[in-house]
């Protein structure tokens, strides 16, 4: 069975620690990530008329998606997982309570999946996650993201079926499409 495909990718500065690990990733540091989101014609087929004569899904309609679900999110910004209270603990404002703080955000992750604020200490911006930010679990909760709006914004012509995360130049994790 043949398949059409389209793929836009975008990249974005943020760090990140996954403090769970056993080696120096425990550590805080940055990446230049890059970002793949690819899309399957719904139907197999490409489109039939209109000015997506002959596309799987606009590339600009997908980089829209990824700014506003992904770069804008995270971009120059500072990815944690919620169970990380050591690193949440240095973020929190000064002369702010913790525990008031910190249960703001773990609501927003439980309703959204997500929260994101500026309101830390020196106004950093953070993006907070429900598991530890590897790439593998980035590339699932970006594919989550990103999923409904392109459904949508397509009327169901283009599914999204990959997103891919670069966190080195050499180094990947692909999330897939769960099969129907």
């Amino acid at each position: 069975m043949h398949a059409f495909v389209a793929t836009r990718k975008i990249g974005i500065d943020a760090a990140h620690r996954v403090s769970s690990h056993g080696s120096k990733c425990r550590n805080l540091h940055g990446h230049r990530y890059e970002i793949e989101a690819s899309c399957e014609a719904g139907d197999g087929r490409l489109r039939a008329q209109g000015q997506q004569l002959d596309m799987v899904v606009d590339f600009s309609f997908l980089k829209e998606e990824m700014i506003n679900h992904i770069e804008n999110a995270c971009d120059h910004g500072l990815i944690a997982a919620l169970s990380d209270e050591a690193l949440l603990k240095m973020l929190c404002p000064q002369g702010a309570d913790f525990q008031t703080w910190f249960a703001k955000l773990e609501a927003d992750v439980v309703a959204n999946g997500f929260s994101i604020t500026d309101e830390t200490e020196l106004n950093t911006r953070l993006y907070v996650i429900a598991y530890q930010p590897t790439a593998e679990r980035l590339a699932e909760h970006w594919f989550e993201r990103l999923q409904a709006p392109i459904a949508e914004r397509s009327r169901g012509r283009a599914k999204l079926k990959r997103i891919r995360v670069w966190e080195t130049p050499n180094c990947y994790a692909d999330y897939y499409a769960p099969e129907d």
